[in-house]
């Protein structure tokens, strides 16, 4: 049985390598540029899942698939590949200002004491006593998350392609999908696609995964079941120190007013991102003042970020679905055997390993019937 994943993102990769463990499936993943190049190249890595304010339903246990996966999956990536990933395994910290009401975080605290995981919510006093490099009048306290995580998006990636290339998937980058094949539609009946047409030919798929981000629209458009994937622009930088952010024994994520600070080792610290929308069309040049603010307001977090280097900066665009929300995982209406896993917004990255693992389901349970 053949599986047809177009996009190769960490959502495509992920899928692939989820899939390439089940020795019955033939895989094939597609993609116009190399692994890596959109949204994942852009994205921080940053695994909010135990402190994220989801605490039911699918947004939860998605998360909740995740951040467990991906304590299994890195060391199974690196024993394959040989390549090690950058994974911070020192946690969240999220800073609280006095807008904001301790008080919920306490019950977040609770609820996630009682799922079996944790989440500490620190005074002042312990803040300034563990991470004396957050120094603002205005938090009140902080949330520490030790079981979230943050890693390298593109070595992940490059991770994922090549453990599943070492498990017999053919990789096609450089090559373009130009449509899909449908077969005259059939009352009451789904079609079933059957031939995926790239510039290096047509491929014959039993089963096809959009996985495309921003690619998705046009796909799914074709066959006439458009999925409206707008792009959202964040733009980051990186920063060098002469020295790490106080402790260089504990070096945590921390994130404030949607901006986070990532340290990335060698005295070096992501920092980002900005959210921007389309105003006209679908073109958005990346607006330097709003890199600025962002920058400025991890300064007023931690004062020390100042006397840093700006070394780069980079922007990508963030596939959001329109109307509906992110992610968009499922079935493409009227259609048997084409599955959308797209859409993922801002939380690709986080999201990979559970959409990965609901693919696999869709595709083993569906291929027994």
């Amino acid at each position: 049985m053949h599986v047809v994943i177009i996009g190769c993102g960490v959502v495509g990769a992920a899928i692939a390598y989820e899939l390439s463990l089940i020795k019955e499936l033939k895989i094939t993943i597609i993609d116009r540029q190399p692994p890596a190049q959109a949204s994942t190249g852009a994205a921080l890595g940053v695994l909010m899942g135990v402190i994220s304010h989801k605490i039911k339903g699918q947004p939860w246990q998605r998360r909740q698939t995740s951040i467990q996966r991906y304590e299994t999956l890195i060391p199974e990536l690196e024993a394959i590949t040989g390549h090690k990933i950058p994974f911070n395994r020192q946690g969240i910290l999220s800073l609280v200002s006095e807008q904001e009401n301790l008080a919920q975080w306490e019950n977040l605290a609770a609820i996630r004491h009682s799922q079996g995981w944790k989440l500490e919510v620190w005074d002042p006093a312990k803040l300034k006593n563990l991470c004396p490099q957050v120094h603002n009048p205005k938090i009140i306290g902080a949330v520490y998350s030790p079981q979230d995580r943050q890693l390298d998006p593109t070595a992940l990636t490059l991770a994922l392609v090549a453990a599943a290339q070492h498990h017999g998937v053919t990789c096609k980058f450089g090559v373009n999908v130009l449509g899909i094949d449908t077969p005259i539609q059939q009352i009451h009946q789904p079609s079933q696609c059957g031939l995926v047409q790239t510039t290096e030919g047509k491929i014959a798929a039993h089963w096809i995964v959009i996985a495309a981000g921003l690619g998705s629209t046009p796909l799914t458009a074709q066959l006439n079941q458009m999925l409206d994937v707008r792009p959202v622009l964040g733009q980051a930088l990186q920063i060098h120190l002469n020295q790490p952010l106080a402790n260089p024994h504990f070096q945590p994520v921390i994130t404030g007013n949607d901006v986070h600070i990532v340290p990335i080792g060698g005295n070096n610290y992501w920092v980002g991102a900005t959210v921007e929308f389309p105003h006209n069309g679908h073109e958005i040049p990346p607006n330097q003042e709003l890199l600025t603010k962002v920058w400025h307001q991890a300064i007023t977090f931690c004062p020390d970020l100042a006397t840093g280097t700006i070394v780069r900066t980079w922007s990508g665009l963030r596939p959001r679905p329109e109307n509906r929300p992110a992610p968009v995982i499922e079935k493409l209406p009227g259609f048997s055997n084409v599955i959308l896993a797209t859409g993922h917004y801002r939380n690709g990255v986080l999201l990979a390993p559970a959409t990965a693992n609901t693919i696999r389901e869709m595709i083993s349970y569906n291929s027994l019937q």
